[in-house]
């Protein structure tokens, strides 16, 4: 028997669980297929706590109202806290860098996230950001130090002197 020409396929509902991991950011299919495969070794418990967790994300994650950070309540725990310097902001591209800058522990004042960058090729402008967000912010808060924190790339450096002509000479 020729068994060169057979090519063994997970059963359909692994396979399934595997493309779906696989679209998560940062897992190939080779690393989807070893969480899937991990995720049968789970008791039934075990199983419906992560799905509860994975249907209550998008309700039990909000946004904070101040600054745009993901938080827990209407206000995230930074602009909680009164020990954190309210007259400088850094702005960031999205919430998942700052608990980048966090961990550099130099960092004491505000954020503010602006919901992505300038792309132009993807008809992504300014009004698709929290830059009018930033202007009331800027209106109304004793803000004395404006820290862009965008990336180094085409469009994050865009983004920045975009900000840099937009609120220059700002009070």
């Amino acid at each position: 028997m020729d068994f060169s020409s057979t090519r063994y396929e997970y059963p359909r509902a692994l396979n399934a669980l595997v493309a779906a991991l696989a679209r998560l950011p940062g897992i190939g299919r080779r690393s989807a297929e070893r969480l899937a495969l991990a995720l049968l070794d789970w008791s039934p418990e075990a199983h419906a706590d992560v799905g509860a967790r994975i249907a209550r994300l998008r309700s039990d994650v909000k946004t904070c109202s101040v600054c745009g950070n993901l938080s827990d309540d209407t206000r995230c725990g930074i602009c909680a806290d009164p020990r954190r310097d309210p007259h400088a902001v850094c702005v960031v591209e999205t919430a998942t860098q700052i608990p980048v800058i966090e961990r550099c522990g130099g960092f004491h004042g505000r954020y503010h996230v602006l919901g992505g960058r300038l792309v132009p090729l993807d008809n992504k402008g300014p009004a698709d950001l929290r830059i009018d967000a930033l202007r009331c912010r800027l209106d109304e808060e004793a803000i004395a130090e404006l820290i862009l924190a965008t990336s180094p790339d085409v469009e994050g450096e865009a983004t920045a002197i975009y900000l840099m002509h937009e609120f220059r000479g700002h009070p």
